[in-house]
């Protein structure tokens, strides 16, 4: 089991000091989260700014943002982001990512595509596209919303296969469950939105039963829940929505939507 912070806000210096903080207290990950406008007088700053200041403040944290909604970023644009921070943190990135929350306004305000069908299209061909240009090895790609003639980007990660990819699995969508399992890890959701204990152990079961074919001490699979730590009882967190192993934050009325109390996140 592992244990992740969330830091839903703060300027880039506090969430980077926060980040030191966390640990030397013995967190295992420090996450941040990945918005473009959330509402009237919220400050935002860019992600991969300021887990690259994050990633200057520590050295042994796991590190990324909860969640990216790939149906809003350039995937090609994306694999050179989070290369280039992988190399920053000496390897130690992981990406969460799905379908993002309608009410954040880096979607419909902002003219991009807001339907559920879309999002998930682009979300899959944006993981399919980020896998093969973090390959190192020549890559095109030709799909329903991108197309790319041959490129070979290097430097590749210092993860190797690939950077860790979570992804939200809404339980019991088969299709969103099989998505995340084609990757490292899932953010644990529900297709009612709350999470509960027994969909941990449902969906631990389901992955345990249909991730065939790979030796699982060697390539491992996470599994991320969220919940929220009571600052007058620290040892009691309160289990709510979305998690990782590698760690990562939730939302509120879809995963990915940051509140504004520290979270912890649990993986195992």
């Amino acid at each position: 089991m592992h244990y992740g912070f969330i830091i839903p806000k703060g300027d880039p210096y506090a969430v980077a000091n926060l980040a030191r903080e966390a640990e030397e207290a013995g967190w295992d990950g420090v996450f941040y989260f990945d918005g473009i406008y959330v509402g009237e007088g919220m400050e935002i700053y860019d992600p991969w700014v300021v887990m690259a200041a994050m990633a200057m403040r520590t050295e042994r944290v796991r590190l990324g943002a909860i969640l990216t909604p790939p149906a809003r970023r350039r995937p090609w644009k994306l694999a050179r982001e989070t290369a280039t921070l992988d190399h920053l943190s000496d390897g130690r990135l992981v990406l969460s990512v799905g379908l993002g929350a309608l009410d954040e306004g880096g979607f419909g305000k902002v003219g991009e595509p807001t339907d559920r069908k879309t999002r998930a299209e682009l979300l899959d061909e944006s993981l399919r596209i980020l896998t093969g240009l973090w390959s190192g090895e020549p890559f095109s790609y030709v799909g329903e919303h991108y197309q790319l003639e041959e490129m070979t980007f290097l430097p590749s990660p210092v993860q190797r296969p690939r950077i860790p990819i979570w992804v939200v699995g809404a339980w019991p969508s088969k299709k969103s469950m099989n998505r995340a399992m084609r990757y490292d890890g899932l953010l644990a959701y529900t297709t009612r939105g709350e999470v509960a204990h027994e969909d941990i152990r449902a969906m631990r079961a389901y992955v345990e039963e249909h991730r065939v074919g790979m030796d699982r001490e060697a390539v491992p699979f996470d599994i991320v829940w969220e919940g929220q730590t009571p600052g007058d009882d620290p040892g009691r967190p309160r289990w709510c929505g979305p998690s990782q192993r590698r760690e990562q934050p939730g939302g509120s009325s879809q995963p990915g939507y940051p509140r504004t109390s520290p979270k912890t996140c649990a993986a195992a």
